[in-house]
C-alpha cells in the first residue's frame, strides 16, 4: 500500500489500566515532526493514552534517547519514536538511516520494547510532509497504533 492510499488508522482499545508512552522526536525538520506528532498524540487521545514527549538533537539520538528512558525512574509502557531523514547530496543520509534504525531495532530486542516507529527516511521534504498530514496519511498516527497494539500484544502474552 502505498502512502497515498492509506487510510487514518484507528486507535486500538486496550484493556486493564491506561497505558503511559513515551514519543522521542528528533524535530529536526520541525514542520513536518509536529504533523507526525500531531497524528500520535490524535490516536494516543483516543485510546485514553497517556504520554509524554521528549526532544532530542536528530535521529542517530532516538534509540539513545529510548534506552535511557528504560534505564531512568519513569516507567512506560510504551514508546514511539518520530523524525525524518532526508536525502542530501552525500553519503551520510545512508549512514544516519542505517544506523538509526539498527539502533532502535537493537533497543527494542534488547529489552523488549513496545515501540511504534515513526522515523521517516526519504528522498525529499515533500515526500515527508506527505507521510505528516493532519486529516489524511500520517506516519506519526500509524507509528501509535503500531505502538499500542505491541502492548496489547504484551499484555495478552503476560509479557508485562
Amino acid at each position: 500500500m502505498s502512502t497515498a492510499d492509506a487510510k487514518l488508522p484507528a486507535a486500538p482499545r486496550l484493556d486493564g489500566k491506561i497505558p503511559q508512552l513515551l514519543v522521542v522526536r528528533a524535530p529536526y525538520y520541525t514542520e513536518i515532526v509536529d504533523g507526525l506528532r500531531d497524528g500520535a498524540a490524535r490516536i494516543l487521545r483516543e485510546a485514553g493514552a497517556g504520554f509524554d514527549v521528549l526532544d532530542v538533537a536528530g535521529a542517530l539520538e532516538l534509540a539513545g534517547a529510548v534506552r535511557l528512558a528504560v534505564r531512568g525512574s519513569r516507567r512506560f509502557d510504551g514508546y514511539i519514536v518520530l523524525g525524518c531523514v532526508v536525502r542530501g547530496e552525500t553519503d551520510h543520509y545512508e549512514y544516519v538511516c542505517r544506523e538509526a534504525m539498527a539502533g532502535l531495532t537493537q533497543v527494542v530486542l534488547q529489552f523488549g520494547l513496545c515501540l511504534g516507529n515513526g522515523l521517516l527516511t526519504v528522498d525529499a521534504a515533500e515526500q515527508a510532509l506527505a507521510r505528516a498530514t493532519p486529516q489524511g496519511p500520517n506516519k506519526g498516527a500509524e507509528a501509535a497504533v503500531a505502538a499500542l497494539l505491541q502492548i496489547r500484544a504484551a499484555r495478552w502474552l503476560g509479557a508485562v
